[in-house]
């Protein structure tokens, strides 16, 4: 792993000097990169054609491809209505997320999958956006839009070039290889070096001559150099985003399967990475075929996640207890997925969650308790990424780590800053149950008390009793401060599918999640219990939902217990 930054630099004063350092640099690269002297660089050496036309494993959405050829299009939950033949080029976006997912071409999958008709309109969008942006544009062939661009255009290029002349289909190999060699001289951190890499290769793959060579050559030289730091051992990405990983695997498969038509054989680094991710897939993908919402990633569907996984080997073979921080638990009817490590710093925390020990519950294979799914691609405040936005203790409506703002995000993106760093699990395991004793210390600075998680498993009773305590840092005589009460809350955020009532006691909630759905008691000892209006998304959309708010209050001196109990509103046998 890469070394850690030096402490001055960890420290959110000495953030100040990295920014200017960064927006510097920043601004220096752009200038350079829409030159005229670097535009006519990048033009050099001309691909040959095309090559090959690497397989796109993400699923298609044929239904999607058919609402573009009606000049329908639909991205991060926004609408834009151009008519049949429209053009989307000549008019601003909706929203930031539309445009990264109009000018990443996101499109061309799907229109591709309705075949020769979708080619052709696929030929269409291509040739018309590089008339306006096919020189240089700071937005368009900005990183977080040239990657995915890059990747749809490899793999689609040869496809929609089939009904091109050969003058447009010249054009259009031309600009893969110039948008590639883009992406290679990107130098912004870590954080995503693997991802641009492996694209860089594919895109490498699918063109002819020496331009493809170089590019493959130089592209698999860097995937090689940042795999190891992106993919840990346990094959966890080094954000601790499941759907990071996920998509990883996604990028290289396609780049696999680009190698193998080739007749090239695919770096060890990079089959051990492929095998270490799809481990981390099968991990992370629960009962209800989708992937857990926590660290900055939704969990999306169940045919998205299975794509990846077509051909799998290990599929049937039985997960490990835990992975990349998360420990998974699992009963006759209770699936919990329970966040156990520090989330990711310095550069890789762009996309982190300030949540501690939060968790994920699914009840008869349906989502029940989990959190508000922010990720980068909705567009949700960056206040969903603190410790309220999730199911896990906060005090006194305090943050527990918060993103950057303002030039310092712009300059290094919107990083945590002041999260917690210690965090300990440890597990057990009998016949009869299973649980998690987890601790971090991400209150002790400002409250002097650590937060303590227990988790129990029943395995007979098939139920889940939890306890959340805080515990005073240095117990004894602390004065008038230590015979404060400070409030916190411990909140169980409701999947949106699923209603949550109150019953007559005013603490007991009734969680169901339809009429043919028995219903699970959430009983507590709380001093109060509301049911509060939350959010979740799902598709980059916001879903109202809601969730229950457990109070109490804790004495710096002697901390406090709050104790619940998750289980089935179905009759016992012989009621």
């Amino acid at each position: 792993m890469a070394a850690a930054p030096p402490r001055l630099f960890r420290h959110p004063a000495g953030l100040w000097g990295q920014a200017i350092a960064a927006g510097v640099v920043r601004q220096a690269r752009r200038d350079w990169a829409g030159s005229p002297l670097h535009r006519a660089l990048l033009a050099r050496p001309r691909p040959q054609g095309l090559s090959v036309a690497p397989r796109d494993w993400r699923p298609a959405d044929s239904e999607a491809g058919r609402r573009i050829l009606a000049g329908r299009f639909q991205f991060s939950g926004v609408v834009m209505e151009v008519g049949v033949g429209g053009d989307p080029w000549d008019r601003p976006s909706p929203s930031h997320g539309f445009a990264v997912g109009l000018h990443g071409f996101d499109w061309m999958r799907d229109l591709l999958a309705l075949g020769d008709e979708g080619a052709a309109e696929a030929l269409r969008l291509t040739l018309d956006w590089r008339g306006l942006f096919g020189k240089w544009n700071t937005f368009s062939w900005s990183p977080e839009v040239l990657e995915r661009r890059v990747l749809h255009l490899a793999c689609g290029a040869k496809t929609i070039c089939a009904g091109a002349s050969d003058m447009e289909a010249g054009l259009i190999a031309q600009d893969l290889a110039r948008q590639a060699r883009q992406l290679l001289s990107v130098a912004e951190g870590p954080a995503r070096a693997a991802e641009r890499a492996s694209v860089a290769a594919l895109a490498g793959a699918a063109l002819g001559g020496e331009a493809g060579e170089r590019l493959l050559k130089q592209g698999l030289v860097r995937l090689v150099r940042a795999l190891p730091v992106s993919v840990a051992p346990d094959g966890g990405h080094a954000s601790r985003c499941p759907r990071a990983a996920l998509e990883l695997l996604y990028d290289l498969r396609s780049l696999d399967d680009a190698l193998e038509q080739r007749g090239r054989p695919a770096p060890e680094e990079m089959m051990r990475a492929i095998d270490r991710l799809a481990g981390a897939v099968r991990f992370f993908t629960l009962a209800d075929g989708a992937l857990p919402e926590l660290q900055g990633g939704e969990a999306g569907t169940r045919r998205y996640v299975a794509a990846v996984r077509a051909g799998d080997n290990g599929g049937t073979a039985k997960p490990p207890a835990s992975r990349n921080g998360y420990h998974r638990l699992e009963g006759r009817s209770l699936q919990i997925l329970a966040d156990a490590a520090a989330p990711a710093d310095g550069a890789w925390s762009v996309t982190a969650c300030a949540q501690p020990l939060a968790m994920e519950v699914l009840a008869d294979g349906r989502r029940l308790i989990a959190a508000s799914a922010w990720s980068p691609e909705a567009a949700g405040p960056q206040a969903l990424r603190l410790v309220d936005a999730s199911s896990t203790l906060s005090i006194s409506d305090e943050a527990c780590g918060e993103p950057l703002r303002g030039f310092r995000a712009a300059a290094l993106g919107p990083r945590l800053i002041g999260a917690y760093s210690h965090v300990e699990a440890r597990r057990y395991e009998t016949e009869q149950a299973l649980w998690l004793e987890l601790a971090h210390d991400g209150w002790a600075r400002r409250f002097g008390l650590r937060h303590e998680r227990r988790l129990y498993l029943d395995l007979a009773a098939d139920e889940l009793r939890g306890e959340d305590m805080l515990v005073p840092v240095k117990p004894g005589d602390m004065g008038e401060a230590g015979r404060r009460f400070i409030p916190f809350k411990v909140r169980f955020h409701v999947h949106p599918d699923v209603s949550a009532s109150l019953a007559r006691d005013g603490k007991s909630v009734l969680l169901r999640g339809g009429e043919d759905d028995h219903g699970w008691w959430l009983r507590n000892d709380a001093q109060a219990a509301d049911i509060e209006t939350g959010v979740y998304f799902q598709d980059g959309k916001p879903r109202r939902t809601q969730h229950i708010v457990l109070r109490g209050q804790a004495r710096a001196e002697s901390g406090a217990k709050l104790r619940w109990k998750l289980a089935s509103a179905a009759p016992a046998a012989g009621e």
